[in-house]
């Protein structure tokens, strides 16, 4: 797979701060509830799904040694 249209990375300004609550009633890391709060973010959720079909469909995958 050839990725000619590659999406550039969101960028935000320094000293951004993702305002996340962790969820109550049940046990959540402050990193688990940070990553869920950033993927609520259009633009980050698309980016990271395109990282992960690139590393899914790397040549490095299907050859052999």
């Amino acid at each position: 797979m050839k990725f000619k249209d590659m999406p550039k990375s969101p960028v935000f300004p320094l000293g951004y701060r993702w305002g996340f609550e962790k969820r109550k009633g049940v046990y959540e890391s402050e990193v688990t509830a940070l990553v869920r709060k950033m993927l609520e973010d259009k633009d980050i959720r698309e980016d990271q799904r395109f990282a992960w079909e690139r590393w899914r469909t790397e040549d490095r995958l299907t050859k052999k040694p």
